[in-house]
């Protein structure tokens, strides 16, 4: 691993140590401050309906400025976001925490793009190991955040500011790093052409089609499970603690795998790879409707996370054939756009639905996103069969 790699995969475990954070805490803050119960987890909506909205404006400025500039932006936005939600937590503000963490969601759009940089920063041929290399960064973040959420809460008289704090140092650690990195210059921008086709035309391909599905679906089913999991847990009489353990093991199941997830890849293909993420949903739906006990709520949330690493490197890996090196900026922030709409959608049903419908309906109404991942898959399997170049 050369060490512009190395330094973009620690920038991903700071992104993740403020991803995990704020799914452990900003649900629980939230609840703590709605208005109604069911408003719990619009902070953790707050977050991807930013990401959602900001995905244009990224675009647009690693277009103009490129990786670096654009990832330090973020980085000073994730900055200013978390001292804004220590602000919200500590005056018991729930709308303020609200746009807070909108704001965040910036930084969250920026964040997903780095593994598609991970490509850029590798040879052609070490490709698919440098996307799941940096990917399983994010084992920095499932170490460090569920361990920082618990540590800071009780730093201040105000549960979770000196989280949020925290995350205030962690984004200037990201910016530091962020410098040292050098990135491969943009390709000139060119007259549209062939190879450089407008957003309509690259999102009717079926490898977009199903690339952009997968990582939707996948994140989409992950995010409904684990931004409901505190709040379940809390329900279920668990501690923080036994939350931020299971939080911490889900994070591992995500991001572990990435030490060998593109060998899988390279040697059996991506749709292959993404079919056992598939499965492995399937079972962790399986186990928490089983019961809910701490061992089941720990295993289903570990199979989520490697399930959804599966997945989701599975469908990055194959959206890099989606489209022209003159496409990519567009074509990433296609994909990203549909990641946070679903994530926006589902953080808002997980609060909803688990504190009105509970964990088991909850768990049911995942197998829907998991279905249409897998129907997805066959599809794309039968238009290959069709025709040979798809």
């Amino acid at each position: 691993m050369n060490a512009n790699l190395l330094l973009l995969t620690l920038c991903q475990g700071l992104f993740l140590t403020n991803n995990v954070t704020f799914i452990a805490i900003n649900g629980l803050v939230g609840l703590s401050m709605a208005p109604l119960g069911w408003m719990a987890t619009l902070p953790v909506m707050g977050y991807v309906v930013g990401g959602a909205l900001s995905t244009g404006l990224v675009a647009k400025s690693q277009s103009r400025w490129g990786r670096r500039v654009s990832f330090q932006l973020g980085l000073l936005v994730a900055l200013g976001s978390a001292l804004l939600a220590a602000y919200a937590a500590w005056s018991h503000q729930f709308w303020l925490l609200v746009g807070a963490t909108l704001i965040a969601g910036y930084y969250s759009a920026n964040g997903q793009l780095y593994r598609f940089a991970a490509a850029e920063l590798s040879t052609p041929d070490f490709r698919e190991k440098a996307v799941s290399l940096v990917l399983a960064g994010g084992l920095i973040g499932a170490v460090i955040g569920p361990n920082l959420a618990s540590r800071t809460r009780g730093l201040t008289e105000t549960p979770f500011v000196g989280a949020y704090l925290a995350l205030g140092v962690v984004a200037v650690v990201g910016l530091v790093l962020m410098h040292f990195i050098r990135f491969p210059a943009a390709p000139a921008a060119t007259p549209r052409s062939a190879s450089n086709a407008p957003l309509g035309q690259i999102m009717r391909r079926p490898i977009f089609i199903v690339s952009a599905l997968t990582a939707a679906m996948s994140y989409g089913v992950m995010n409904l499970l684990m931004a409901a999991t505190p709040l379940a847990m809390q329900v279920c009489g668990f501690g923080f603690a036994d939350a931020a353990l299971v939080l911490e093991w889900h994070v591992i199941g995500m991001f572990a795998p990435g030490f060998f997830t593109g060998g899988l890849i390279k040697r059996f293909g991506a749709p292959q790879i993404m079919g056992v993420g598939v499965l492995l949903n399937l079972v962790c739906i399986a186990v928490a409707l089983s019961g809910v006990d701490l061992h089941q709520f720990l295993i289903a949330l570990f199979l989520l996370g490697v399930g959804w690493n599966f997945l989701f490197t599975g469908s990055t890996t194959l959206a890099m054939k989606a489209w022209t090196p003159e496409e990519k900026d567009r074509g990433q922030a296609a994909i990203n756009f549909c990641v946070f709409a679903t994530m926006a959608f589902t953080s808002f049903a997980s609060g909803a639905l688990v504190t009105t419908s509970g964990w088991t309906w909850l768990n049911v109404g995942s197998i829907v996103p998991v279905a249409l991942a897998g129907l997805s898959l066959l599809w794309l399997a039968w238009q290959r069969r069709q025709a040979p170049a798809v």
